[in-house]
C-alpha cells in the first residue's frame, strides 16, 4: 500500500519539476526565440549584467542615449533585470508614438501597478484596460478648461502665502545679521524645493477635494503628514531590493515588514480614515443637494468627480466605487504636488544658474504686475490677469524649456500584451552588423518597451547640438523634426502622449506660471556653494552632495528685490 509520504513526496516532486522546467524555458530558452536578439545593443558581460543604471541614472543616460543613437540607431536592445529580461529601448518618434498611441497592446507591467497600488490604490496612474478607461471618463469633466480656470484664483492666493512665508523669513533674517551693507540685504538660503512642495500640498489639497493642509505655515496636519511621509519617505528612502522582493513577494510585507512598509501602512490608515470621511461628506451634501433641488455647488476636483458619477447620462455600468473616488484622490495628490513641486524646484535652479536669463524674464513678467495688489484683486480680475500671464511668450519659453531639459517622470516602461509590429521611420541596426530597411521591428507578447522620456527631450539629433544646455530662445526656431515629435504638450513627451497622457496638465501649467510669476517678482535667485545633482527616485529629483539621507533639496539663495532697490 502507497504510504501518504510516499504521496506528498510525489506531488511535491512533480510540482519542483514543473516549476524548475518553467524556469529554464524562461531564462535560457525563451529568450533564445524573442526577435528583440535580432536587435543591435550594447554588449552584456555577463548573465547577471543589465543596462539599467547607464539608462536610469540621469546623471549617466544622456551620455548613454546619445551614444547608444550613434552605435546601435534609433531602436535599441538592451538587458533588463535578467536574461530572461530583453527589452526595446525605441529612440525613433514613430516607434514611440505607436507604442503610445496603442495603450491596450502596450500596457505598465503588472510590476509597475503592483508597486503604484500599494502606495495609492489603482487609480488612473495604475489602473489599465477598461477600468482605466471607465475612471479616466468619469474624471475628464472635473480637468475641463472651465474648470481649471476656476481655480486660478486659489493658486494665486497660496502663491501669495508662499511669498509672505519668504519674506518673513527673510526680514527674520535680515534683523540677525550684522549691520553691513552685504548682511543687511535680507537674502537667506531656503530649500526652494521643500517650500514649493509644502505649497504644492496646500494648492491640490484645496483644489482636489477643499481640505485646508495649511502646509505652508506648519507641517502638524495628520493627512499632509501621512501623504507627504508616505511619498517622500517611503519611496524615495526605501531599500531598493527589498521594494522588487516585496512586488513579486507581498507576502514578504505582511509576513516582516520592514521599515518602509510599516510607515506605508500607517500613512494608508490616516489617509482611509480622514480622505475616506472627506469623500463620504462630499457625497452626502451633493445627495442632500440634490432633494432640496440646490445643487451643491463645489468646485474642487472630488466634488466634480463625484457629480460626474453620478450624472444621469452616465451608464450604471461605467461609474466607480467610492474606493475607487479615493484612490484617485491619492492619485491626483501624488501626481499633482509632487511633479509639479519638482518642476517648479527645477526651474527656479536652472534661472538661479542663468541670472541673465532670470533677470529678462523677470522684466517680462514686471511688464503685467497690476497697479492694485493682488490680495485686493477680485477672482475675475486674477482670471483676467493670468488670461495674461499665460500668453507670455518668454515665460511660455521658459516654462516648456525647463520641462524639456528635465522633466520630473525621466522614463516610464510599457509590456507588450500581445505580439505586434512596431513602425520604424529609421534604418534599423541589427545584432550581426548589418543595417537593414525593414519598415517594422517584431516585438513578442511580454516583451518590455522602454519609453524614455528625457532621451527624447535631449535628443541633439532633434533638437540641435545645443540639446542638453539651458536655451529658451530655441522655442522660437523649432525644426521640422521636432514639430513632428510625440507629445501632449509642445511635442515633450514630459506630460506623455496618447490615451495615457496627463489628464492635469493644464493645472500644472497654471500652478507653474503663477508660482513664477508671483515669485520673480518679488525675489531673486541664486546658487548656494552646494552641489545639486538629479537622481531618478520614482521622480528625478534634487539632493546636496553628500545628502541623500536628507531626502530632496534644493537650497537657493532668494533675496527681496526691494532690498536690492534700496542697497
Amino acid at each position: 500500500m502507497i504510504s501518504v509520504s510516499t504521496i506528498f513526496f510525489s506531488f511535491f516532486s512533480a510540482v519542483a519539476l514543473l516549476l524548475s522546467s518553467y524556469i529554464v524555458y524562461l531564462v535560457i530558452i525563451a529568450p533564445r526565440f524573442n526577435p528583440l536578439r535580432k536587435l543591435a545593443g550594447p554588449p552584456i558581460n555577463g548573465p547577471l549584467h543589465n543596462h539599467m543604471s547607464p539608462v536610469l541614472d540621469p546623471f549617466r543616460s544622456p551620455r548613454t542615449h546619445a551614444a547608444y543613437v550613434e552605435k546601435y540607431g534609433r531602436n535599441v536592445r538592451i538587458r533588463g533585470l535578467g536574461p530572461w529580461d530583453e527589452r526595446l529601448l525605441p529612440l525613433d518618434p514613430v516607434s514611440v508614438a505607436h507604442v503610445l498611441k496603442n495603450s491596450t497592446i502596450y500596457e505598465k507591467p503588472w510590476q509597475s501597478r503592483r508597486l503604484i497600488t500599494s502606495l495609492i490604490g489603482c487609480g488612473m496612474l495604475a489602473a489599465e484596460g477598461h477600468v482605466h478607461k471607465r475612471q479616466r471618463r468619469v474624471a475628464t469633466p472635473a480637468f475641463s478648461i472651465q474648470n481649471m480656470r476656476a481655480l486660478v484664483p486659489l493658486v494665486f492666493s497660496k502663491g501669495e502665502e508662499l511669498k509672505d512665508k519668504w519674506m518673513n523669513m527673510s526680514q527674520t533674517a535680515k534683523e540677525g545679521q550684522v549691520a553691513s551693507e552685504e548682511q543687511t540685504s535680507g537674502q537667506v538660503e531656503i530649500d526652494v524645493c521643500h517650500w514649493i512642495s509644502r505649497a504644492t500640498f496646500d494648492v491640490i489639497g484645496l483644489a482636489g477635494f477643499d481640505y485646508h493642509f495649511n502646509a505652508i505655515q506648519n507641517e502638524s496636519d495628520e493627512l499632509f503628514a501621512a501623504y507627504k511621509e508616505m511619498f517622500e519617505i517611503a519611496v524615495s528612502q526605501g531599500d531598493g531590493v527589498r521594494t522588487v522582493l516585496g512586488i513579486y513577494f507581498p507576502i514578504l510585507n505582511s509576513l516582516f515588514p520592514d521599515k518602509r512598509a510599516k510607515t506605508v501602512y500607517r500613512c494608508q490608515e490616516t489617509i482611509r480614515r480622514v480622505a475616506g470621511k472627506l469623500v463620504q461628506q462630499k457625497k452626502s451634501r451633493i445627495m442632500d443637494g440634490e432633494k432640496s433641488g440646490s445643487a451643491y455647488t463645489g468646485k474642487d476636483l472630488l466634488s466634480l468627480l463625484l457629480k460626474s458619477n453620478i450624472a444621469t447620462d452616465l451608464p450604471p455600468d461605467q461609474r466607480i466605487s467610492d474606493e475607487d473616488i479615493l484612490h484617485n484622490i491619492n492619485t491626483f495628490m501624488f501626481a499633482g504636488s509632487d511633479t509639479t513641486s519638482l518642476a517648479l524646484t527645477w526651474t527656479f535652479l536652472l534661472l538661479a544658474k542663468h541670472p541673465d536669463l532670470q533677470a529678462r524674464l523677470r522684466t517680462e513678467l514686471l511688464s503685467i504686475v497690476p497697479t492694485t495688489p493682488i490680495s485686493r484683486l477680485s477672482p475675475e480680475e486674477i482670471e483676467s490677469l493670468y488670461n495674461t500671464l499665460q500668453n507670455l511668450p518668454y515665460l511660455n519659453n521658459v516654462c516648456r524649456e525647463s520641462l524639456r531639459l528635465v522633466p520630473p517622470v525621466h522614463s516610464s516602461l510599457r509590456v507588450a500584451t500581445q505580439d505586434d509590429e512596431i513602425p520604424v521611420s529609421y534604418p534599423v541596426h541589427l545584432s550581426d552588423g548589418t543595417i537593414s530597411e525593414q519598415k517594422s521591428i517584431s516585438v513578442s507578447k511580454g516583451s518590455f518597451v522602454h519609453v524614455p522620456v528625457e532621451a527624447f527631450n535631449l535628443d541633439k539629433g532633434m533638437w540641435g547640438p545645443n540639446a542638453w544646455d539651458f536655451d529658451p530662445d530655441r522655442w522660437d526656431h523649432l525644426s521640422e523634426d521636432v514639430l513632428s515629435l510625440p507629445g501632449l504638450y509642445s511635442n515633450l513627451l514630459t506630460f506623455s502622449a496618447g490615451p495615457r497622457s496627463c489628464i492635469g496638465m493644464r493645472f500644472s501649467m497654471i500652478e507653474m506660471k503663477t508660482f513664477l510669476y508671483i515669485l520673480l517678482t518679488t525675489f531673486t535667485f541664486a546658487e548656494t556653494d552646494k552641489r545639486i545633482y538629479k537622481a531618478n527616485v520614482v521622480l528625478t529629483r534634487p539632493y546636496v552632495s553628500g545628502q541623500f539621507k536628507k531626502g530632496s533639496q534644493c537650497p537657493l539663495i532668494v533675496t527681496p528685490l526691494e532690498s536690492i532697490a534700496t542697497s
